[in-house]
C-alpha cells in the first residue's frame, strides 16, 4: 500500500443554499473558531439574515478570508446531525461521493498547526491574507488507501462518541436548572444587584501574577487577545477565587453582558477596565449570581439598558439596578448543585476535546507511516 497525491479540488463541491430566514439572531447563527469547530451564540447578526448559508450535516464549514492574518484555516465539520446556519462570509463544501478520501479523515488532516502553516503559506498577498477557493481546490494533498483512512477514523469516531456523550448530558443539565429559575423569578423576592455584590479593588502591586484573563461571549474566563508586551501589570485587578469580574463594555454590540466566576485556587488579573465583585455570602451564592446571569433573558435585559453611547455600554450604575430573584440560601444551594454538575461536565467534555485535538495529528502520521511513508 502507498500513498497517492490529490487535489483538494478533485474531492470537493461547493454548496451555497441560503436559509431564507430573515430574523435569525445571534443565537440561531454559527461561527468556526481557530479550534475548527463550530460555536453559538454567534457574535452578531445583521439586520437582514435571510442571505445567512445553511451548513447540513457532513458539510464543512471554513473561513478563507482571514488564514493569512489568522495564520490558521477556520474550518468546521457540522457533526451535529441538524443544520446550522453561518455568515454568507463563509464558504460551504462537502466531498464528493465516491472519492478516496473520508470526510472525517480530511478532517483529521485539517486539526493540526502544520496544516494551518501549509495554508497560510498559500494565502494571497491582499489586504486580509485571504485564499480564494481557486487556490484551495489547487492546493495537494498525500492519502492512504481507504482501508487505512477507515481505521484511524474509526479511533477518532470513538474518541468523538465519548465526548460527544458529555456534550449531550450538558443540555439537558441546562434545560433542568434553566426551568428551575423560570419559577423563581416568578415567585422568589427580587432584589438590586447592587445590594448583593461588593466592589473589590485590589492591584497586583508587586507584579507576582502574570496571568492576564479577559472575559468571553460565553462567560468564561480566557487568556487575554490584548498586547499586554510593555504593559505595567501592576495597575492590573487581582480576582480570587469565588470572586466576580463583569465588564459593561459593547454589552450591546454584543448583546452579552461580560460577567465571569474565578473557579481557580490560583489567583488571576484582569484589565483595570474590569468591576470585580464579592458577594455578600449571607444573601447569595457565587454560582447562584452567575447561573442568573448565563442566562439568555438577562443578556438581552443588559443590551436593552446599555446606553447609545458608541460602544453601547452597561453602566456600573445600570448594572447595580439590574433586579435578581434570590430564593433562600438552601434552595439556592440545591439549585447550584445542579449549576455545579453542569460546569463539571462541560469541564470534562472541554478536555475531551482538547485531547481529540491533540490526538488528530498523532492518527495522522501513524496512518502515513502504515501506507509506507
Amino acid at each position: 500500500m502507498a500513498l497517492t497525491k490529490h487535489k483538494l479540488g478533485e474531492f470537493t463541491e461547493l454548496y451555497n443554499e441560503r436559509c431564507g430566514n430573515p430574523n435569525l439572531t445571534v443565537y440561531d447563527i454559527s461561527g468556526v473558531n481557530a479550534d475548527k469547530e463550530f460555536f453559538e451564540p454567534s457574535k452578531q447578526a445583521g439586520a437582514d439574515t435571510s442571505n445567512y448559508k445553511n451548513v447540513p450535516p457532513d458539510y464543512f464549514a471554513c473561513n478563507l478570508m482571514h488564514v493569512g492574518r489568522d495564520k490558521v484555516l477556520p474550518i468546521a465539520l457540522n457533526h451535529s446531525g441538524k443544520t446550522k446556519v453561518v455568515s454568507p462570509a463563509y464558504t460551504i463544501f462537502r466531498l464528493k461521493e465516491g472519492t478516496p478520501l473520508l470526510r472525517e479523515y480530511f478532517f483529521m488532516m485539517l486539526k493540526s498547526e502544520e496544516r494551518d502553516r501549509y495554508f497560510w503559506f498559500h494565502t494571497d498577498s491582499s489586504v486580509r491574507d485571504g485564499m480564494s477557493w481557486d487556490d484551495f481546490c489547487d492546493l495537494e494533498i498525500d492519502i492512504p488507501p481507504i482501508s487505512i483512512q477507515k481505521k484511524y477514523v474509526d479511533v477518532y469516531n470513538a474518541m468523538l462518541a465519548n465526548q460527544q456523550s458529555y456534550e449531550r448530558g450538558l443540555e439537558d443539565l441546562k434545560i433542568a436548572f434553566d426551568s428551575i429559575l423560570d419559577k423563581e423569578k416568578h415567585k422568589a423576592h427580587r432584589i438590586a444587584v447592587g445590594e448583593l455584590l461588593k466592589e473589590i479593588d485590589n492591584r497586583n502591586d508587586d507584579g507576582t501574577i502574570e496571568d492576564v484573563e479577559g472575559i468571553n461571549i460565553t462567560k468564561q474566563f480566557m487568556p487575554t487577545v490584548a498586547n499586554t508586551t510593555n504593559i505595567n501589570l501592576n495597575r492590573y485587578k487581582v480576582v480570587q477565587k469565588n470572586q466576580i469580574a463583569y465588564s459593561g463594555m459593547q454589552t450591546g454590540r454584543d448583546k452579552c453582558i461580560r460577567i465571569a466566576l474565578q473557579t481557580s485556587d490560583k489567583p488571576i488579573i484582569v484589565s483595570p477596565a474590569y468591576t470585580v465583585f464579592e458577594v455578600k455570602k449571607d444573601r447569595v451564592l457565587p454560582e447562584f449570581i452567575m447561573m442568573w446571569f448565563s442566562r439568555a433573558e438577562s443578556d438581552r435585559r443588559g443590551w436593552f439598558m446599555s446606553d447609545s453611547s458608541v460602544r453601547s455600554n452597561l453602566d456600573l450604575d445600570r448594572f447595580y439596578e439590574t433586579e435578581i430573584p434570590v430564593p433562600p440560601i438552601d434552595e439556592q444551594r440545591a439549585i447550584v448543585d445542579i449549576y455545579q454538575a453542569y460546569l463539571d461536565r462541560r469541564s470534562i467534555s472541554d478536555r475531551l476535546k482538547e485531547r481529540i485535538k491533540n490526538m488528530c495529528p498523532i492518527l495522522i502520521k501513524g496512518s502515513l507511516e502504515e501506507a509506507g511513508v
